[in-house]
């Protein structure tokens, strides 16, 4: 990138010298960004240490809910058209999840789109991806591979279905793993098209699910898992809990249980087997290969900026296709990208670490 460029990549992550912003940034205590456009709530894009934030209605409810003490949050419509400086800025639909949005910047001729995490699939619990067409688009590459295609979601919310009611009929509490923001509200959303039947959650999803509900997403009835609850009551029930507790002393109460993983990273059985998982339920908020080729192109951008996980061999796939493509590190020694870890409610990251990628390098041949 060079500093001509409409963004730029500083040490706090991409950054908008047209009109003096950053996008999902990360700065610190001492020195807070003037101001930040937030694509979605994920804690690995939405971050405290702004003195402005920008981002959509659904987005601005998440960080309320984060981010300690006020926050000074200006909401925007999708289409929605602001000028900054001489750059004008929108944001529109990613797809990913409630609130999660594209920004659109075009500064002169020049017109990027910083895409965050979308994905291209029906979900009742999120607005639809919009094709945003664009000179430079900066593209996610979670799931830059081949293997991975994604299936329905409604077809994974009948196997989900057909799981639970197996185990409740022995006797078996159904406990599913996912992501407290997002991934639970889809599922939920997904199997109240099947069923009526009131579903358990950990308390880590108590929050995220009320601002999708206060949105007006139709969900299954949930009831947080507490101790005074019966251990008869749990026993046909289903329980959804993010991946932290996993092996920690709140799944003592359940004495006969099922465990599943709800992740994009199922398709690759080997990882619900190291995970200790009894079953894989292979749904994901991100693009799936085709999807990211499919936008890629539609978009018609000149230039491709790859970013988040597979970025390398997404990389050489367009550049191999005729494609201008580079690979560019938000993260910046941050870390996995969208922690599918013990300790994240973000989505689809698989256990370990990702590999840096240099921002300057374009990818390898």
């Amino acid at each position: 990138m060079s500093d001509s460029d409409v963004l730029t990549l500083t040490e706090w992550g991409l950054y908008c010298a047209a009109g003096d912003f950053y996008v999902d940034p990360r700065p610190d205590s001492q020195n807070p960004a003037p101001r930040s456009i937030i694509t979605h709530g994920h804690a690995d894009h939405a971050r405290a240490n702004s003195l402005e934030y920008l981002c959509t209605g659904g987005t601005a409810m998440m960080l309320r809910h984060r981010l300690e003490g006020s926050v000074n949050v200006r909401e925007l419509e999708y289409g929605e058209t602001l000028t900054l400086g001489s750059a004008k800025v929108s944001l529109h639909p990613a797809g990913h999840i409630l609130g999660s949005a594209q920004v659109r910047v075009e500064v002169g001729d020049e017109v990027w789109v910083v895409s965050g995490d979308y994905k291209r699939d029906s979900d009742p619990s999120c607005e639809p991806f919009e094709l945003v067409p664009c000179d430079v688009f900066i593209t996610e590459a979670t799931f830059a591979l081949p293997a991975y295609r994604w299936t329905e979601a409604s077809h994974v919310a009948q196997q989900i279905l057909h799981w639970w009611r197996n185990n409740a009929a022995q006797g078996v509490t159904s406990i599913l793993f996912c992501y407290a923001l997002g991934k639970a509200q889809r599922i939920l959303a997904e199997l109240a098209r099947l069923t009526d039947v009131p579903v358990y959650v950990h308390g880590a999803l108590v929050g995220p699910t009320e601002i999708y509900r206060q949105a007006g997403v139709n969900m299954l009835p949930t009831h947080k898992v507490t101790s005074d609850i019966e251990a008869a009551r749990l026993t046909s029930a289903l329980v959804l809990a993010p991946p932290s507790a996993q092996g920690s002393p709140w799944m003592k109460r359940f004495k006969r249980r099922s465990t599943g993983f709800a992740s994009g990273w199922m398709r690759v059985r080997g990882n619900r087997r190291r995970r200790g998982y009894d079953r894989g339920f292979v749904i994901s908020d991100h693009a799936d290969w085709p999807s990211l080729l499919q936008t890629i192109s539609e978009t018609g951008a000149r230039r491709v900026l790859v970013t988040h996980g597979e970025s390398y061999a997404l990389c050489r796939y367009l550049k191999e296709s005729g494609v201008d493509a580079m690979a560019l590190d938000t993260r910046l020694g941050d870390g996995a990208h969208d922690g599918e870890g013990a300790e994240s409610d973000s989505t689809d990251t698989p256990p370990g670490s990702l590999p840096p990628v240099n921002a300057d390098q374009s990818a390898r041949s």
